[in-house]
Parts: C-alpha cells; sequence; structure tokens
C-alpha cells in the first residue's frame, strides 16, 4: 500500500504522522506532516492529539501536512481466546489502592475513581504489522497510529466517542461496565451504578450548551473480546463555541477519571503513582472552520518506545467493586493490546 510506504518515509525523517480508521469503515486515512514543528488545535482543522489532564494540546494540521487514503485489504480475523497472566506484586499493590478507593468511597469522599495500571514489556515491534493486525481485529473500534518526535508513538482500538458534531448536531455516549463476552450473563447492580453515574454526570455537562436532548436506554455492546453498557445522547448545539466548552466540561469524564472529577482526579494523582500522558486523553478529527468534531477517548492503547511497550488499562471502581475482580478486569482489557503484538 502506498500510504504505508510513506509512513516509513516519516519515520526515516523523523516526521509527524498519524493513520486512522473511523469504526466500521475499511478506509485508512493518513495525515503526513511537513515538518517537524509542535501546532495546538486552536482555529484548525486537522488530527488532536489531547493528554489526560488536558495540559498538552496537539494537532497534525491538513494545511501543514498531506493527505493520503486508501482502501485497506480485508483479512479474515480469528477469535482469540486469552489467557491472564498474573504478576503477584502488582496484582497486590493494585488490589490495595483499589481497597482504599472503596473505603473513601464508603466514607462519602466520592462516588467512583477510575483507577489504572501501565504494564511495561520489554518488546521491540513493527510498527504497521502490528498496526494492520490492530485495525483487523477491531473492526468498530476508532483505530490510530499517531507519531511526533516530540511527543512519543501511541497507537490503539478505542470503543469510546467523546463526542461528534455535524451541523450544529451532536452526538456522545457514557460508556462503563466491563465483562468477558464468553461468560457475560447480566449487568451488576454496581455495573448499572456505574453506568449511570457516567450518564448523569454527561447530560449535567450539555444541559447549559445545548438546544435540545435526547438519551437512549443503556444496552449493551461489543468491543473485541468484552462487553461494556452503553447509552447514546443526542442533541443540537448552538455554536463551536458550545462545543469548545462541551469538550472541556467533559474531559476527562467519570468513565476514564470518577465523580466528583477534582476529588477524584486528586486520588488519581496521588494514588497511581505514574504520569497517565495521553491515555485516557482525546483523539480525533477537529475542524472548527466547519465547526465539526469527531474525537474520541484513547482507550484501549500502547505507547511505543524504542525497546519497550507501556499498555495503559483502566476500570472503574464504586462502593460494591471487589479488588480482585477489578485487577481481572484490568488485566482482561489488556489482552486487546497484547494479542496484536
Amino acid at each position: 500500500m502506498a500510504i504505508l510506504s510513506k509512513v516509513k518515509i516519516q519515520l526515516e525523517q523523523n516526521l509527524p504522522f498519524v493513520l486512522y480508521v473511523l469504526p466500521n469503515q475499511t478506509k485508512l486515512c493518513g495525515l503526513f506532516q511537513l515538518d517537524a514543528l509542535k501546532y495546538d488545535f486552536t482555529n484548525q482543522k486537522g488530527f488532536v492529539f489531547t493528554s489526560f489532564d488536558a495540559s498538552q494540546n496537539y494537532c497534525i494540521p491538513f494545511e501543514f501536512s498531506e493527505y493520503k487514503e486508501e482502501e485497506l485489504k480485508s483479512e479474515i480475523v480469528h477469535s482469540e481466546i486469552f489467557s491472564v497472566d498474573e504478576v503477584q506484586e502488582e496484582k497486590n499493590h493494585f488490589e490495595e489502592i483499589v481497597q482504599k478507593v472503596i473505603t473513601s468511597i464508603k466514607k462519602g469522599n466520592f462516588e467512583k475513581v477510575v483507577l489504572s495500571r501501565k504494564i511495561e514489556m520489554e518488546k521491540k515491534v513493527d510498527l504497521i504489522e502490528t498496526f494492520l493486525r490492530l485495525v483487523n481485529r477491531y473492526p468498530t473500534a476508532f483505530r490510530s497510529l499517531f507519531y511526533h518526535p516530540q511527543i512519543g508513538c501511541w497507537m490503539g482500538a478505542t470503543p469510546e466517542q467523546l463526542i461528534k458534531v455535524e451541523n450544529n448536531h451532536f452526538e456522545t455516549v457514557s460508556l462503563a461496565g466491563t465483562h468477558q463476552k464468553s461468560s457475560f450473563e447480566k449487568w451488576s447492580s454496581k455495573e448499572i451504578q456505574e453506568q449511570q453515574i457516567v450518564t448523569d454526570y454527561i447530560l449535567d455537562s450539555l444541559h447549559r450548551e445545548v438546544l435540545s436532548l435526547k438519551v437512549s436506554e443503556p444496552f449493551t455492546v461489543e468491543a473485541g473480546s468484552l462487553v461494556h453498557l452503553k447509552t447514546i445522547i443526542t442533541g443540537d448545539v448552538h455554536s463551536i463555541e458550545n462545543t469548545k466548552n462541551i469538550i472541556q466540561n467533559l474531559h476527562p469524564t467519570p468513565a476514564v477519571c470518577g465523580f466528583p472529577k477534582e476529588k477524584a482526579l486528586q486520588f488519581i494523582n496521588e494514588n497511581e503513582g505514574y504520569d497517565r500522558k495521553f491515555y485516557a486523553g482525546y483523539l480525533g478529527l477537529w475542524n472548527e472552520q466547519e465547526a465539526s468534531a469527531n474525537l474520541f477517548v484513547n482507550l484501549r492503547c500502547l505507547e511505543v518506545e524504542e525497546n519497550k511497550i507501556n499498555i495503559y488499562v483502566g476500570c472503574g471502581i464504586t462502593g460494591e467493586s471487589n479488588p480482585e475482580k477489578e485487577f481481572l478486569e484490568t488485566e482482561h482489557k489488556s489482552q486487546i493490546m497484547k494479542s496484536i503484538l
């Protein structure tokens, strides 16, 4: 594919680029920046990449890039049977933090906290081959490979839309709860409560910025080997300024942070013990001139370093959580990325 040859050239010249495939589509799109500068996305049309704490906002702009697209060649993807490789020290450490959250929730400090782990693997990968496996294995996700010499290299297959805006009409989702598809029977009260917290927060964030709102009933969706509980929220927005406000209000949502947001963020910063960087940030297409956006939460992702892979996974903790089950949830999520390496 010509578009993949262009990726190799960008890497050799140490120039930024992004490849992406929209959910349920087979068109591989690429933006290849002509210089190595860092652009923010103010007044831009391009691909945006924002950190979890929103302190870093970058854009690969159409204006200073070459755009290419090409139809993907279809491949047969076999279903995976995952095994869980427990590391006892990591397991104990994570379960201790989960228990600390549960205790704090029962004391009334907050309703939910999303805890995450960074799993480090000594491994060198072929970026293009790995990304193509990811693209073919997770057709319903937003799939991306992002590289900037001053930021790093990330790839992922996220099931979660932050917001989509077109012609002043917007759509966002409330996504929470996780089960292995093979063993799923029904949602527990803990998972239903967790997802409702996310939905309520999103609705509260939107009311001041929108003209109308429509909310679906929660339903089950598949994401690779996992299932999640999802609600679709749609409506009409006043202007691009309202869209910016919505993004600022939504990010980070309780699905990746917790609720109340400020207390959950403080707990995460004090207890997780590492920098999330761009994990649980957002990424996707932004066009300020046309007041359109197609942004996704950066989940099911990994960071590629020279001889190392960092896999980022998380889970929502409420008062009904079980520490061991939450650890296993992060392990199951990590298998999505491990399966493509």
